[in-house]
């Protein structure tokens, strides 16, 4: 007897083919399905730099063939440059940094897709992503979980999950290193067991995201590079062109090594410190998701990153209106950028996490 459909998110890469066949053994009823998010060569991109175009399509569909599966193309190109692609973009002209990723899954994989499964009647959907899940009796919510591979780990991606859509999710890939996977897929002969992962962000090609910006928006206007105190060091060509924290690449010299602390949009002024300048010991986030519990009521004490794969910092985390918190650091805390992401860990728990705002 079927455990339940599931409707896979396929990539065309091998963690969720792997995850198609895991499902498969495990006794559910599995169909696969891809989002086309753009063209390949709408953005030049080549085949090996992508995920969810159409090579990668491809792929899907013959993994699909090969486990003997349904499989269905969704077309989500309008949601995928609303959500992601224009957010991309908006954010670096508004001085941050951001996380296409996030988003993706926020609105297009745990958003569109899960919204179109249920549609289908499908009771899950799975993906190849590297956490686990589990549920809390005592308080009747579904945690998320770092993956047993830290290296692979990518829950700081999917803090935004809601209670709904953890429930209706399947991660069979979570607990398992790459060379597992691949195993299992070369002992099923599936195409992609030696596909590369993909790299970089997928919509940007060469990983080239100024020029991507600059081909939809016309060139930055250039500016001063000057210090914390008004100095002036040089011209930036453009501030698209740097991110907190930089440090190489900037075009100036100093008796010190100096970073990018700071963007001014109203002066279009770049702004360089020191290495204890570019520290900070607080940021405010917005937009926040919990998944261990509903909301924030009292102050919180947890590890947090706001970098992917970053160290653990220790904070405490306080509430604020409007769905915003206050994260204060044990020890400076160096290269915070507006627009990344704030995740909050308790062990290898998410409590949740917001978006950078300052």
């Amino acid at each position: 007897m079927s455990k339940g459909r599931v409707l896979a998110a396929m990539s065309g890469g091998v963690d969720s083919s792997v995850a198609v066949k895991l499902l498969l053994d495990m006794g559910y009823e599995v169909s696969g399905a891809t989002m086309h998010l753009y063209n390949n060569e709408d953005i030049g991109l080549e085949r090996t730099k992508t995920c969810c175009s159409l090579s990668d399509v491809e792929d899907a569909r013959l993994v699909a063939l090969k486990l003997g599966i349904d499989f269905h193309v969704f077309g989500f190109v309008d949601e995928f440059r609303e959500w992601v692609i224009d957010d991309f973009v908006n954010t670096y002209l508004n001085g941050g940094t951001p996380n296409p990723c996030i988003e993706c899954n926020k609105h297009l994989k745990f958003g569109s897709f899960l919204e179109r499964a249920e549609l289908l009647g499908f009771d899950y959907i799975a993906t190849g992503h590297y956490v686990t899940k589990e549920y809390n009796e005592e308080t009747g919510r579904w945690l998320l979980k770092r993956s047993g591979d830290r290296a692979k780990d990518q829950s700081y991606v999917l803090y935004g999950l809601t209670q709904h859509q953890l429930a209706h999710t399947l991660f069979p890939v979570g607990d398992m290193n790459k060379n597992e996977i691949r195993a299992i897929a070369e002992e099923n002969s599936l195409v992609n067991a030696e596909k590369p992962d993909s790299q970089d962000i997928c919509f940007i090609p060469d990983g080239d995201y100024a020029h991507f910006i600059t081909e939809r928006c016309g060139k930055q206007p250039e500016g001063d590079i000057i210090l914390s105190d008004g100095t002036v060091l040089g011209r930036h060509k453009g501030l698209i062109h740097y991110t907190i924290g930089q440090r190489r690449g900037v075009g100036v010299s100093y008796s010190e090594p100096l970073f990018v602390t700071g963007k001014d949009l109203g002066r279009n002024c770049l702004i360089m410190g020191t290495a204890q300048e570019v520290c900070r010991t607080s940021l405010t986030a917005d937009n926040v998701n919990f998944i261990s519990f509903d909301e924030l009521t009292e102050p919180l004490r947890c590890t947090c990153q706001t970098r992917y794969h970053q160290k653990d910092a220790a904070c405490t985390v306080y509430p604020l209106t409007d769905g915003k918190v206050r994260v204060e650091f044990d020890e400076p805390h160096k290269a915070i950028s507006k627009g990344q992401a704030v995740v909050f860990y308790d062990g290898e728990y998410v409590l949740g996490g917001g978006v950078i705002a300052d």
